[in-house]
């Protein structure tokens, strides 16, 4: 399917999904969280897709957020247009959340407002040392979306998370790296290359066992311990009798490398 705002595709068994709005920032307005939330949910669906990147077009941005003109268009109907746009955006970045496949952001330039939110949501980030980090939400005098109030104080705590929705500091790539914003920052050229290379690696993994560590850490910080460690057993229970899970005993047994199919 073609889309007017993103390009989509699936190559060996890695979905790349690039915001292409690049006149625009690569920000979203209602027709591309639309199509954001269509294109993971076909992800989600593939069962090709044992990892999946996003990224924006170009190098300036990988995503500024919402697109604010369009807000500005339509100020006597701006809530019902922020209502439909984050509801696409909110249910995409939840199907991101409990799919199976690892997520990786490729953070190419600025992530700001739902730009930063989306890098956050992300399982792993890659930024380029070019890139930078802003929330810019209560600089327009708007509150933060896109999952950032949720995922922030987990990934930087709440003191951090704090000052960037207060102040809207801006975070260059390393700094980003040494709050824990992002897993590793490389020069801009080596992005696309780094990327590939950590997708390529996630593919060939046992995705399930993935799947279920994604949920465990979901769920973690809302629970019990003893209720996380109840959940812990039914998951690796489950897993152990999976086509995966026998294989990976298997090779470790036999001394090899698992072939696993995901």
């Amino acid at each position: 399917m073609n889309y007017q705002n993103f390009d989509y595709c699936v190559d060996a068994q890695i979905a790349r999904i690039t915001i292409s709005r690049e006149k625009a920032f690569n920000s979203i307005d209602l027709e591309s969280a639309r199509e954001l939330c269509d294109i993971v949910n076909r992800c989600g669906s593939d069962r090709s897709v044992r990892a999946v990147i996003i990224t924006g077009a170009g190098s300036k941005a990988f995503c500024a957020g919402g697109d604010v003109a369009s807000f500005a268009a339509q100020p006597e109907t701006v809530d019902l247009l922020i209502k439909e746009i984050t509801g696409y955006l909110h249910q995409a970045i939840s199907r991101l959340a409990w799919m199976d496949a690892p997520v990786i952001a490729a953070v190419n330039g600025v992530a700001a407002g739902a730009g930063l939110s989306l890098a956050a949501a992300c399982d792993l980030a890659i930024a380029a040392d070019t890139a930078v980090f802003t929330s810019a939400y209560t600089q327009i005098g708007l509150t933060p979306d896109g999952s950032a109030t949720y995922y922030l104080p987990r990934l930087i705590g709440r003191r951090r998370a704090m000052e960037l929705f207060l102040t809207n500091r801006v975070l260059k790539a390393p700094e980003a790296l040494e709050w824990g914003l992002v897993n590793r920052v490389v020069p801009a050229a080596e992005l696309s290359e780094s990327v590939d290379a950590l997708a390529m690696q996630l593919a060939r993994g046992a995705t399930r066992a993935m799947g279920g560590v994604k949920k465990l850490l979901l769920l973690s910080a809302n629970d019990s311990l003893e209720s996380q460690m109840e959940r812990e057993t039914r998951q690796i229970a489950e897993l152990s009798r999976s086509a995966d899970g026998l294989e990976g005993v298997k090779a470790f047994v036999e001394k090899r490398k698992p072939a696993f199919g995901g």
